[in-house]
């Protein structure tokens, strides 16, 4: 069996144990460590004002490679390396979850708009104390949407591209910017977390944005998905987030508001009925964006 047929196996499993076990809640897993980790040294108060932008990339750095050091070292074992492969990638993404926090919030607001707010706000970083309940309705599936990127499509990327360190270096990247990348007191120390984030996940935003191109268009939904990709995608900040929720608005009818900063598409906000669409279109792009990774695999194990 060569590296690409493993790696086909381990895409598999991996997939398996996310959907079985989802993401453990507990500190003690990894992905938890690593935001404690980032949480020590990542407060602006810390260092001086001029030292901040200095600070984060030397952080940066220590913090992917104190991440990675596991991954090296389980990967390089011999037998028990590749049996925990799975368990290693199943690390540096998140689909299960990603749809029970989604869950949680619909189940939320039917006990009122009090809780669906504060499931929301677990979700999202913007305050949802003012939201409607449309509003934190937009908020949840906007974040599905957005993570689809973030949490499904750029870690296979990186396994497919540069194997298990490639999905995990992702994986303490867009951490560090998740927690770090914000216009507040952080952006100095978060800047350099900011930029990688972008770099990194520039080519799965594409991949992801026509993979769902793709499944509208199998809905018969490509020319208001494509249209609102076209006007909205450099809408919400950031050179890539928007790209995906602009298909996703596009090709459901619906539009994605976050209050004074953009409204993404045309329509109405999601409702319970679009947010079961939005859900099916989620789930397709992760079995598209599965099957092409699985597929080129497949087809360098024949050819190498």
């Amino acid at each position: 069996m060569n590296s690409f047929q493993i790696s086909i196996l381990v895409i598999i499993a991996a997939l398996i144990i996310d959907r079985i076990i989802g993401d453990p809640k507990t500190s003690l897993h990894p992905v938890a460590l690593l935001g404690k980790f980032i949480g020590v040294w990542g407060r602006p108060e810390k260092f001086s004002s001029q030292f901040q932008i200095f600070a984060g990339i030397v952080f940066w750095f220590v913090t992917v490679v104190i991440f990675l050091v596991p991954f090296f070292l389980i990967s390089t074992l011999p037998s028990i390396g590749i049996l925990l492969l799975p368990v290693l990638l199943k690390i540096t993404f998140s689909w299960r979850a990603l749809e029970e926090h989604v869950y949680s919030v619909e189940y939320g607001l039917n006990f009122g708009l009090y809780e669906g707010k504060k499931k929301a706000g677990m979700l999202v970083s913007r305050n949802t104390s003012n939201l409607s309940e449309s509003q934190v309705r937009s908020a949840a599936y906007e974040s599905l949407t957005e993570n689809l990127v973030d949490s499904i499509t750029a870690p296979l990327f990186f396994f497919l591209v540069f194997g298990i360190l490639g999905a995990g270096l992702y994986r303490a990247a867009n951490t560090m910017d998740a927690m770090l990348g914000y216009r507040d007191e952080r952006e100095k120390i978060g800047k350099f977390s900011a930029r990688i984030d972008d770099i990194l996940t520039y080519i799965p935003a594409r991949i992801t944005a026509c993979l769902l191109l793709v499944y509208f268009s199998l809905k018969g939904r490509f020319t208001p998905a494509y249209n609102c990709f076209q006007k909205d995608r450099y809408k919400r900040p950031g050179m890539n987030g928007g790209l995906v929720m602009a298909v996703m608005a596009g090709g459901n009818g619906i539009r994605f508001e976050k209050p004074g900063v953009y409204i993404i598409g045309e329509g109405e906000l999601p409702d319970p009925e679009s947010g079961k669409r939005i859900i099916s279109a989620f789930r397709a792009t992760v079995f598209l964006s599965t099957g092409l990774c699985l597929f080129t695999l497949l087809l360098l194990s024949v050819l190498v």
